[in-house]
């Protein structure tokens, strides 16, 4: 059989274009399977870097059974173990952790109170001491009750708003419908959804707040306050500004304060008497500590935070969360 020049070139093309084709379905398939390896050896070793992080989490716990069994009856700075970053050479990479005192912050959900049968209500002491502490930061003062009412009322059980905050009807409309949480929170980021708080208003608060898994009044532990954490301590004193509580803070001894009495005769505080409530929230001992650690591992990188209960004995993990803070 003759073949015309013109078929055999029709031929030769659909070969070319197959091979074409066949070659294109290879680089695929070996991008796949490279893409697949890459994500198993990726999966691996943040699975390590996990395991490195919950063995972090064990010498902490340690650290801490350590540090309440030197004095019981204070929790100090003594042995420079606050926000000082530990490196650890693991196989293949580095870890490092942060322990810091976990309690020195406003605890949102203080915002409420919590009765017996699981009820929350709103608590206007420490709605007052929020609102405070936002003024205290430069928060106008009206913006700063109003955010705070509304943060009792996105945490407290019923849906009637107390006066001056938001309950689910502040929610219902814009782009993004919501209803309030009516739980504790889990997380300060939950503050960012509240009404009347703004991006520029929780840069300016978060340093300074927490949601601790209780709705106890915040406590303060002045054996461990930084200088910076001065509108903490004027937050639960009205009279005392940011000034003389920072004073305070500096004439704190090296090895801490012995006695609650001996902090309260400072001169500073002399003139600024506590209420009962507040009283009660100055402490020279530590419960919660804040856990931060970082793990680099091969290609991967592997970030948890952990709060750490040491009311329970042994110290006990009360919360972690993977990634950065927000």
């Amino acid at each position: 059989m003759i073949r015309r020049r013109s078929e055999e070139g029709a031929a030769l093309l659909t070969v070319l274009l197959l091979v074409s084709v066949m070659a294109i379905l290879a680089a695929a398939a070996l991008e796949r399977m490279k893409l697949a390896t890459h994500l198993t050896s990726n999966g691996a070793a943040i699975e390590q870097a996990r395991a490195y992080a919950m063995a972090a989490e064990t010498v902490a716990r340690y650290r801490i059974g350590d540090l309440i069994q030197r004095d019981a009856a204070k929790t100090t700075l003594e042995g420079d173990w606050a926000g000082k970053p530990a490196n650890f050479p693991i196989d293949g990479g580095i870890a490092t952790a942060r322990l810091d005192d976990g309690g020195n912050c406003f605890n949102l959900n203080s915002l409420v109170d919590k009765a017996s049968d699981g009820v929350l209500t709103a608590r206007p002491v420490a709605i007052n001491q929020f609102a405070r502490l936002m003024t205290l930061l430069e928060i106008p003062g009206r913006d700063a009750l109003a955010i705070a009412n509304a943060a009792a009322d996105w945490i407290d059980t019923d849906g009637v708003p107390i006066p001056g905050g938001a309950e689910d009807g502040a929610y219902g409309t814009g782009p993004t419908a919501r209803r309030t949480a009516n739980t504790l929170m889990s997380d300060v980021s939950e503050l960012r959804v509240v009404a009347g708080m703004t991006g520029a208003y929780y840069t300016r608060v978060r340093p300074y707040i927490c949601a601790l898994p209780i709705t106890d009044l915040t406590t303060i532990n002045v054996n461990t306050l930084r200088l910076d954490q001065a509108p903490l301590l004027s937050m639960l004193l009205p009279d005392l500004d940011p000034a003389r509580a920072t004073q305070a803070i500096d004439a704190r001894p090296l090895r801490g304060w012995e006695s609650l009495s001996t902090f309260w005769n400072l001169p500073p505080l002399t003139a600024t008497p506590p209420t009962d409530d507040t009283r009660g929230q100055i402490k020279l001992t530590t419960r919660w500590f804040d856990l931060a650690i970082t793990v680099e591992l091969a290609d991967a990188e592997f970030e948890e935070h952990a709060l750490i209960d040491a009311a329970l004995k042994p110290a006990k993990l009360a919360r972690r969360s993977y990634g950065e803070p927000s």
